[in-house]
């Protein structure tokens, strides 16, 4: 496979904090071609289950554009039920950032946040990880700053990013062509201390050697370390 990056380098990346008008904070975040607007909304409630314990809670949702990719896609509301796929990533997005926040600091609120694939050219699901976390600390420091919430419950940061394995030999943030033609790949979800949060991995055509998952972890934790720097540089 002939690729214009190095096998250890990550994608052109931008963010634009305060992307959506109307939101309470958002940012539409770009690896290479692929785009993922991020919103959070903030409501007064919490889950039936929750309620009278004090503590907060953080759900996520995703979604795909029907023309974020090269053939048009119909919505899952249209279809009446979530794909088993974007049932997971939801998942995946929430477990993610409820992993680095006190939720008993929530104090009974409900944070929801939202992402939307506008166009996908892979890593969708890591790039929502990504933006997710800095429109939820846009949100955290507004509502400290109204004094709504007394105190900052965010523990640490969180970034994530994919690898992947073409032709025996790891790569870093496969782009939809590049994962296309991959024997295995995995998705990381660091906090910025070096922690897992998460790791998913999956062989595809053929197994996943040991060297090669160790390799997939370092290029993945370094990248980590990168993206959580141009993370918060976009809260400001």
């Amino acid at each position: 496979m002939r690729r214009k990056r190095k096998y250890n380098e990550l994608r052109k990346i931008n963010i634009t904090s305060n992307y959506m008008k109307n939101a309470f904070t958002s940012c539409l975040i770009e690896f290479g071609n692929t785009q993922v607007i991020c919103s959070v909304s903030i409501e007064n409630k919490v889950p039936r289950w929750l309620k009278g314990s004090g503590k907060g809670w953080l759900t996520a949702e995703y979604s795909m554009l029907p023309t974020s990719t090269n053939t048009r896609n119909e919505r899952e509301s249209i279809r009446g039920k979530l794909s088993g796929r974007t049932q997971e990533i939801q998942r995946l997005i929430g477990r993610s950032l409820r992993s680095c926040v006190d939720l008993h600091q929530l104090e009974e609120k409900l944070i929801k946040v939202d992402c939307d694939v506008i166009t996908a050219d892979g890593g969708t699901r890591t790039t929502s990880i990504n933006g997710s976390w800095i429109a939820l600390n846009m949100a955290i420091k507004k509502l400290v700053e109204r004094k709504i919430l007394s105190k900052n419950p965010i523990f640490f940061g969180v970034s994530a990013i994919s690898c992947g394995i073409i032709e025996s030999q790891p790569y870093l943030d496969l782009d939809y062509l590049e994962d296309s033609q991959a024997e295995a790949d995995a998705n990381f979800v660091f906090d910025n201390q070096g922690n897992i949060i998460e790791i998913q991995c999956s062989a595809e055509k053929s197994s996943i050697s040991p060297n090669n998952f160790s390799t997939m972890y370092k290029l993945a934790k370094s990248a980590s370390e990168e993206i959580y720097k141009l993370q918060t540089k976009a809260i400001g």
